[in-house]
Formats: structure tokens, sequence, C-alpha cells
């Protein structure tokens, strides 16, 4: 059990179990990030196993100037109506679990998950619970911040102190002079990295007329510092940090900036809104969580070329490393505390740099990020029946050799054989790859056309068939004879749902494979486009088709499922929510959903029939 809690001091929280004869001892790290920004990352050691199947309360006890106070007490947003503490529910199998990627705040469709807080609320049997919450990736967008979200930001970073660091080849030298610079809002793409010859990256790069080294289409706002990045990551999980902070729109603004001001502020608020109702599902359900590139950069580590720009520069370099540091206390952390332990000490030593001025020794910043740079333990296995594997899909990238600009592959050759091994031998399995395996033909059609003129940044070219080894070798895999009969994919990152049934061709006793992919949380893709992706692809690429021929699946049957909501036959579904997944005892799925955040009935994604 991990819990992770930021204060506004040191604290020395114990916990209580309502298990008798269980008794949790704490290791409880902390590391300062501001004067009163005390991030705690809490391991639980276990004397006895806790008991399965039943509903676990417990209660996180700090000691404060009134006194020892429970969660009741510090923090009552938490708690459903009636209840005296939260709660939890340690399932002995995977009957039934919740996944979704894709979470921007000012995206103007409602928070999908508040779908579980719906589900907690109405549900009583604790059997009934999910068994866990898996998020695949952008639980937020460094690269893609509203205006009024960035002054939050701003606020609660002056607010709370957070520690101000020094900036190597910007235009600006540390972090108070960027939050106070004119083009800090709104303008950011001009403090990006400058050569000698005072010609940007993006012009170096990209000859101009492409998308910049920070690739995204929104990233007028895009987070720089480390205290901007846990700033961000405090106002998108918890009410809390909202109730201490008035931020005000900003001096300065064309007309034109101050009308989206306020229209993003209206999206801020409904989003802050049901910020009581997020943190308390994180409160009552395990969650797990994996990167995708927004939570870094747009496209981050796309290609061989992209890295050798992006790295090459101090000042891109520490953005990203920035990003990745609040990824690891804030997500990372939490899915295997012992692999991060060396990593987290190392964010202790640069803390403690910084209490005496307030500002992080950037040398050390510097020797910290390489070596999250140089991680390669990002991807982790929940021991569970059946078990989860959880993919890094960023890092550990297989880089073209025959050109730097096309797209890497989305796991390298060592990274492919390490999953092959964790897999052999069990007869089911769930595999969470962050971009979907078996994707829409026509969609990676499109992607390839483009990359192969040399353009890949301008579609996100990022799916695992864009590379012919990664996408030879996972395909092998699933066909080999050791690894298990029963293959689910969860993925997102593709602003759309759909579920997908995957057959070998021409093989007895075939493997079976379900790609299911839900996203995004609170996003979603280009209504009229992707109407037109659909029809086009189930014209294009029809079982008769001989476009099939020329994809790396053709030794494959994908056997799309349409959604039940639908009302012309389309099979993506296109709605801010989180999927749902029921399985069986043998590691199958036996009910898909997706919940919709707008309140509608959940889509069922249903086996195709047959006469």
């Amino acid at each position: 059990m991990v819990f992770w809690l930021v204060g506004s001091q040191a604290l020395q929280p114990t916990l209580s179990l309502s298990c008798p004869g269980i008794t949790p001892n704490l290791d409880c790290q902390v590391i300062a990030i501001g004067r009163q920004a005390f991030v705690h990352l809490i391991d639980i050691h276990l004397d006895n196993p806790l008991p399965c199947d039943v509903q676990i309360d417990y209660d996180l006890i700090l000691q404060t100037s009134n006194g020892a106070q429970g969660i009741a007490q510090w923090a009552p947003h938490l708690l459903y109506d009636g209840a005296r503490q939260p709660s939890f529910v340690l399932h002995s199998r995977l009957e039934q679990l919740l996944h979704g990627s894709c979470r921007k705040p000012h995206h103007p469709a409602a928070d999908g998950l508040l779908c579980a807080d719906r589900l907690l609320m109405e549900g009583t049997d604790p059997k009934s619970r999910p068994a866990l919450l898996m998020m695949s990736g952008d639980q937020i967008y460094a690269d893609d911040v509203a205006g009024p979200m960035l002054r939050a930001i701003h606020a609660l970073i002056e607010r709370l102190g957070l520690f101000d660091e020094a900036l190597r080849g910007a235009v600006v030298d540390n972090s108070t002079a960027l939050y106070q610079h004119p083009a800090s809002y709104y303008h950011r793409a001009d403090l990006l990295p400058a050569l000698e010859s005072n010609v940007t990256l993006r012009e170096r790069f990209f000859g101009g007329a492409r998308k910049p080294i920070f690739t995204s289409s929104n990233a007028d706002n895009h987070l720089v510092t480390f205290a901007e990045v846990m700033a961000m990551y405090l106002l998108v999980w918890s009410p809390v940090p909202w109730s201490l902070i008035d931020p005000q729109m900003p001096s300065g603004l064309t007309a034109q900036r101050q009308d989206r001001y306020r229209q993003e502020q209206q999206l801020i608020r409904g989003f802050i809104s049901g910020l009581g109702g997020v943190a308390r599902v994180l409160a009552h359900v395990p969650s797990l969580m994996i990167f995708d590139d927004h939570d870094i950069t747009d496209d981050w580590n796309l290609s061989a070329q992209w890295e050798e720009t992006a790295y090459g520069h101090p000042f891109s370099r520490r953005i990203i490393g920035n990003a990745l540091l609040a990824y690891l206390l804030c997500q990372g952390w939490g899915n295997d505390p012992d692999a991060c332990r060396e990593l987290v000490h190392k964010c202790q030593t640069l803390s403690h740099s910084a209490l005496y001025d307030q500002r992080l020794d950037a040398s050390l910043q510097d020797a910290l990020i390489d070596e999250v740079l140089r991680f390669q333990g990002w991807q982790f296995v929940l021991p569970s029946n059946p078990p989860l594997l959880v993919l890094d899909t960023r890092t550990r990238r297989w880089r073209s050799e025959s050109n730097f600009n096309k797209p890497s592959g989305l796991l390298d050759w060592e990274a492919l054989s390490e999953l092959q091994q964790a897999l052999l031998d069990h007869p089911s399995v769930i595999i969470v790859s962050p971009a979907p395996i078996f994707g829409v033909k026509l969609i990676e059609t499109v992607q390839r056309v483009f990359s192969w003129l040399g353009y890949p940044l301008l579609v996100d070219a990022e799916n695992w068939m864009a590379h012919r080894g990664a996408a030879q070798v996972i395909l092998n895999i699933f066909r080999h004879s050791r690894t298990p009969g029963h293959y689910v994919i969860l993925s997102g990152d593709v602003h759309y749902s759909f579920v997908y049934e995957v057959l070998i061709r021409h093989r007895q006793r075939s493997p079976h494979l379900w790609q299911i992919t839900s996203s995004g949380i609170k996003n979603e893709f280009p209504r009229r486009l992707l109407d037109t992706f659909d029809r086009l692809n189930r014209w294009l690429y029809s079982p008769r088709s001989p476009l099939n021929w020329f994809t790396k699946r053709r030794q494959m049957e994908v056997i799309p499922r349409t959604p039940s909501n639908s009302k012309a036959g389309e099979r993506l579904w296109n709605s801010a929510g989180l999927g749902q997944v029921f399985f069986n005892e043998q590691g199958q799925p036996q009910r898909i959903y997706q919940l919709n955040a707008n309140g509608a009935a959940p889509t069922e994604f249903p086996p195709r029939t047959t006469d």
C-alpha cells in the first residue's frame, strides 16, 4: 500500500486499518518543493496480508496544532455521505477495472473521472467496486495549458513558496524572470531556446514552416520549471489548492487574448467544480498510472532526430527533465516504490539544497535530470490474477537506423524481449500500451504517408506499425506458442474509443486478443473528422478489401465491435469518459463499456452476433 500526500509542512502521519491483527509500518519519505509544500511518499509495510474482497476502512492521522486529526477533519471532501473514513477493497481477482487516458482541464467535455465517482456512490457491495483504476497517459497536459490554469499555477507557486530555479540557454536567467516576462502568457514560443546565430530551434530543426521542437499546436503556455509542473499536479488532483488562491487575469493581454482567457476561465471553473469527486475516487480505488507524451511534451521522443535536438540544448533538456521529475514524484513512484527509491533519495538531496535561499542548485538539478532521463524502470508488473503488464512506450524506443527523422518504434528490442519473458506460460494477461497496438488502419496509413514524405510530426506518427522492427517483433510475440492464450490490450491516446477482437489467420487454437481503447477522460476527437475517418476506414478496409494485404497485420483477422449507441454503424465512439471492463475466470473480457462523462447511458461494445 502506498499513499501520496502533500502538506504545508513536514508531517508524521500514522495509519489505522479496520483489520484486527494487522500492524501497518510506515516508511515516509518527505521531499520539500517549497517553503510551504512538502510531498509525502508513504510506503506501508504489513506484517500480515490484507483480507481480500472485503471493505477495508482506513484513516491517516496527522498531528496538528489542534491535536490529532483524521481524514474526516483535514480532508472531509474525501468521504462519501454517511462515511466516517475512506475505504478500499483488495480484490483476489481482477473481475472489473476502469481505464482511460487524456485528461485536459480546459477541454469543454465533462471530466470522465466523475463517472467513477458516480459508480462508487451507487455501489454498496464491496465486490461490485472496480479492482483498480488504470490511467494510461496524459494525466496532465504540460504542453497545453489554459491561460487561467497558468495564472493559477503562478499564484500557487507564490502562495506556497515553491522553489525558484536558474535557467541556462534561455531568454530569461531564472524562473522568477520567466513568470514576470511579458511573453509568459500565451507567447511562450518566443522564449524557446535560441542558438548563437539567433535562429530558434524551431527554424533550425524544421525550417520554420513546420512544428517547433515543443510540437503541441497549443504550446502558448508550455510549462517550463519544476515548480510549474508540480503546481499543476496539485491543481488537477485536488480542490484544496484552489481554495488558497484567487488568481486574476494578467495585465497586458490584447483584447483577443482577454476574450480567450475568459472563455478558458469558464471551462476551468467547471473543471474545478468536479475535483472533490475526483479526489474521492483516488482515495477509494487503487490507482496506477503510466506516462504518455503530454505528461512531458507533445511528440516526446517521436524520432531520433527529435531526441538529438531536444536533449542537445540545455533549456529544452531542462524543460523535459523537470516534467519527468514531477512525474516521478506525483505518478511514477506509486507504481513501484522500490524501483524509484534511489531517485527519490536524490530528489531529497536536491530539495535540501534549496532550503537556505529557496532556489534549487542548478548543478544538482541537471545531474538528477541526467539520471532520470537514463532511468529504465518506468514499466511495471502488477502480480494480479490475471497479471497486469504496463509498458513504457516513451523512453525505451527503437530508433530508426536508416533515417533519424523516421518515427521510432514504441519499444526497443531489449524491452520487447523482456516483455516476452514476462508473458511466458501465463494463461491470460492484461497489457497496458498507451498507444493502441491494433489501431485504425486508415489513420495509420495517413501517418505512414506523411512519415514517408518526411513530416512525421505533423500527424503524430506514433503507432506500433510505424516501425517495421517493433511491429514484427510484437506480432511474433503474440504468435509464440508459450505466450498467453488470452491477451487483453488496454490503450488510450487517440481521443476516441473502440474495441477489436483479433485472431491469427489459418491457425487452430489461435491466441485470442482484444484491443480495448478508451480515450479520452476529458478530451475528444474533432467530431466531423472522426466520422469521416470512420466511414472511409469501413469502405477502404472492409474484410474483402485488397488493401488489407498491404498492412503489417495481414496475417491477423481483426474484427471490430460496433458500439451499442451507434446510429450509422460507427465503430469509433467519440465521447469523453472512462472504460469499464468485466473479466471472467479465464481472464477474458466478458463485458466492455464506455462510461460517458456527459451522463448518457453507458455505451456497450457487444460481441458481433452470427447467423
